[in-house]
């Protein structure tokens, strides 16, 4: 196969979801090639990339034709495997990043916590788990309830459960089904995030986020967060110190605790575009991924000002168990000011799944942040995704 080649460098990705479609689409324009690896045929990404290697994020044969045909490797999804990345870019001698090393830290969420602890960063008590007794000892230590969290492979939610009493323990434990770790239960005002930007010798960050979860899942985000100024600006520290502590350029969604009396303790953290940021693309003067673009390649960064107050509603599938995936209502969308659909093209509505998001814009910088919100929860309840 002849592989056609633009002037302008070529990032590969592992993974192909709906991170490695907006990437790709907020690359074009700056002359920038995306080719994406991913295990499921025409992935979501696939309709927007140069081309999809079909392999799986672990395939080191399929990393290598990656590296060959990039300038750059990057990731959407955790699930890449650090070790393999590490040697196709010492072998091939195209960099990666964020760094493997970060991507090792991160994959592991009781490893995450105590190199941060151990830089300083505040999160909530933790411990390992490796039996019941443990979670039942912690809730000794913390009270109830507490989140019991898989070490590896959770996301959206799936994978923290919450405890709410000793003899939920071993239910709990087995519902994990792997390695666990166990934190004290937060008592927050608002979780909120920092989408944060190392570049090759600057950091940027943007408006901070308040995000809204319904059973561990991101409903929705609103920008800018109902904090106090202090509030704000500790959160900014803290992530400045998180961005310390990892290993490489690229964006990274910094998730926080507010807790009542103003103090901010970290949840945790995506190496990559993170969902909380994806009102960027609307709300911001750069996105999150035109960001990470830039970030990867080592270009300068660009403005991470705010367009104007915007709030984001999740879609997710409204199926009872997997169906074909089919998009109803789009005209409530198209039809509202300020209001934008994206569609992540999957093709198989899950139970939950997020199928695309909508972001509602204001049209001035003193939009109330609850008024939007109201209009995307509308807008929310209007798309479907369901099968005939």
């Amino acid at each position: 196969m002849t592989t056609l080649r633009t002037p302008g460098p070529t990032i590969g990705v592992v993974g192909g979801g709906q991170l490695g479609r907006m990437l790709a689409e907020a690359a074009s324009p700056l002359g920038v090639e995306v080719v994406v690896l991913d295990p499921t045929p025409d992935c979501p990404a696939a309709p927007v990339v140069r081309d999809q290697i079909v392999a799986d994020f672990d395939d080191e044969a399929g990393i290598r034709e990656l590296a060959a045909r990039a300038d750059v490797l990057t990731f959407e999804i955790e699930l890449a495997d650090q070790d393999v990345l590490e040697r196709v870019s010492e072998d091939s001698g195209t960099p990666v990043h964020p760094k493997p090393s970060t991507l090792r830290t991160i994959h592991d969420k009781l490893v995450q916590k105590r190199e941060l602890e151990d830089a300083g960063i505040p999160v909530p008590p933790f411990r390992a788990v490796d039996d019941a007794d443990d979670i039942r000892d912690a809730i000794d230590d913390y009270g109830a309830p507490v989140m019991l969290k898989a070490r590896t492979g959770g996301y959206d939610g799936r994978g923290n459960v919450p405890v709410e009493s000793k003899g939920d323990a071993e239910e709990a434990l087995e519902s994990v089904a792997g390695p666990a770790m166990v934190e004290a239960f937060v008592e927050f005002e608002r979780e909120v995030s920092v989408i944060a930007v190392k570049g090759d010798d600057e950091i940027a960050t943007f408006p901070l986020g308040e995000n809204i979860h319904v059973d561990e899942i991101l409903r929705e985000t609103i920008v800018p967060a109902r904090s106090s100024e202090a509030a704000t600006e500790r959160a900014y520290e803290v992530a400045r110190d998180v961005l310390e502590v990892m290993d490489g350029r690229g964006v990274y969604g910094i998730e926080l605790f507010q807790t009542p009396d103003g103090e901010i303790l970290l949840n945790e953290i995506a190496p990559r575009p993170h969902n909380s940021g994806h009102w960027t693309i609307e709300g911001a003067h750069s996105s999150q991924f035109e960001q990470h673009a830039r970030a990867v390649l080592g270009w300068p960064l660009g403005s991470t000002e705010l367009r104007s107050p915007t709030a984001l509603a999740n879609l997710l599938a409204d199926v009872e168990e997997n169906r074909d995936a089919q998009l109803r209502h789009v005209d409530r969308v198209l039809e509202t000011p300020g209001a934008t659909l994206h569609w992540y093209g999957k093709r198989q509505a899950r139970p939950g799944r997020k199928m695309g998001h909508v972001t509602v814009s204001g049209r001035d910088e003193d939009a109330a942040v609850e008024d939007l919100l109201e209009t995307a929860r509308e807008l929310e309840d209007a798309v479907t995704f369901r099968s005939q």
